[in-house]
């Protein structure tokens, strides 16, 4: 086996962007090459995700059906039961999901609420799964209170680049995503961030995500790249389709930027063709989100999955297993 590549956080964007701009071939086989380096080509990481808390939320995140601010008009629910969750995880956990995350629709937790995630938290882990949870912004005292409960991954999306934060979204800004990350990563929380393509950015935005992550004090865990679903009556609802092959360059560059965090293939998959998929897992993709829904949006059938995995002799990968070399 080839020298493994060094993990950077060095990264500049002359670099970055020579990567991602140089012949695709040349770009898919250095991409290939540095996953091989470090994980097993044909294991893909299985996690499932639960909307814990739908709708209702004050952030005007204009990709998103779950804004009180957008025109999709979803209804707002509470906060879900203990007992719900653990059923879920443990149906999730039967379907070969190895991670439960679990995501609520709010700028950040209330206090009445963390005694339900701590047991949520508790609940699954019980089951033997990997715990990971997207809930907005963190207070300091909420994040040790999480990770005291035992939880192992905190998902907490940039989105974009810092240049195109402010055309997505306002009620926040991209500093304030980049503090929770921290905060979370120093209180020894694993840390899943990424972002969604697609959104009318342009290359440059897709690059400059990608290496505002590579260039934190640490590489996140898992990297979650998300192709944006349009959804009806949101600001976004028309937006111009990104082209596959632009897809398939910035899991690529994900991939050498970042050589041991797992690249999650993540939202719009169900209008994803299986060669584009099979694509971007030979361009260092090595997890996804397994289930018929994600969140509010449509995710492929776990059969369509399965089918895919064996037509491409993917195995997926064990729980507690990292996949890593």
């Amino acid at each position: 086996m080839l020298d493994a590549a060094p993990i950077r956080t060095d990264w500049t964007r002359e670099e970055a962007d020579a990567l991602y701009n140089q012949p695709f071939m040349d770009l898919l086989f250095q991409a290939q090459s540095v996953h091989r380096q470090h994980f097993d080509p044909n294991q893909v990481q299985k996690s499932k995700l639960l909307s814990i808390k739908t709708g209702g939320c004050p952030e005007d995140c204009a990709y998103c059906s779950q804004s009180a601010r957008n025109g999709a008009k979803l209804s707002a629910a509470k906060l879900i039961e203990v007992e719900r969750v653990i059923a879920e995880a443990r149906k999730a956990k039967a379907g070969g999901a190895t991670r439960y995350c679990m995501g609520a629709a709010w700028r950040s937790p209330k206090e009445r609420d963390m005694d339900a995630l701590e047991a949520m938290i508790h609940g699954v882990k019980e089951l033997g799964m990997e715990t990971c949870m997207t809930l907005g912004m963190l207070e300091e005292d909420q994040v040790f209170r999480l990770r005291d409960a035992g939880l192992d991954y905190y998902n907490h999306n940039i989105d974009t680049s810092e240049r195109y934060y402010k055309e997505i979204i306002t009620t926040r800004t991209f500093a304030d995503r980049i503090d929770t990350l921290n905060r979370v990563r120093e209180a020894g929380i694993k840390v899943c961030a990424g972002g969604i393509v697609g959104m009318g950015e342009q290359q440059m935005d897709r690059i400059d995500m990608l290496l505002a992550l590579a260039t934190l004090e640490a590489h996140p865990d898992s990297v979650p790249v998300n192709m944006l679903i349009p959804i009806p009556d949101t600001p976004l609802a028309d937006v111009a389709k990104l082209d596959p092959i632009e897809f398939v360059r910035t899991i690529a560059l994900a991939r050498i930027l970042m050589p041991k965090s797992h690249v999650r293939l993540s939202a719009g998959r169900t209008d994803m063709t299986d060669e584009l998929q099979a694509m971007c897992f030979f361009a260092g993709a090595n997890s996804i989100f397994v289930g018929d829904t994600l969140l509010t949006a449509d995710n492929p059938e776990e059969d369509s999955d399965q089918a895919l995995f064996d037509r491409l002799g993917i195995q997926a990968m064990a729980v507690g297993c990292d996949g890593s070399r």
